[in-house]
């Protein structure tokens, strides 16, 4: 197996919570998938986890070789959480790069 790249991200919970105040569903549903909103709701600290789920999807871009830029969508990263953890599933855009980059596992 052949190792395309690392992403790593951090993104400030202030940041976030200024976003959600003026912005709330608006800025939600522009960059997170209903299945995303929905674990993010339910959570103790739901900014915090809507920060983790943004900086997960900023690193797997980082990781397919780009940064987020205009074209893609938010949403063609969609971080779903399992038994054995987060992963990452790819729609769209990213999905046509990582096939392009013949990545086969995240």
């Amino acid at each position: 197996m052949k190792l395309l790249g690392l992403g790593t991200q951090i993104v400030e919970c202030v940041k976030v919570a200024r976003m959600l105040d003026e912005y709330q569903d608006r800025f939600l549903s522009h960059v997170f998938t209903s299945n995303e909103i929905k674990r993010c709701r339910e959570r103790t600290y739901p900014v915090e986890a809507v920060a983790a789920v943004w900086a997960c999807k900023e690193a797997v871009y980082r990781a397919l070789g780009t940064r987020w830029r205009k074209g893609m969508n938010w949403t063609d990263v969609e971080i779903r959480h399992g038994p054995t953890g987060d992963t990452a599933e790819l729609h769209g855009h990213a999905r046509r790069l990582a096939t392009e980059r013949a990545v086969t596992s995240l």
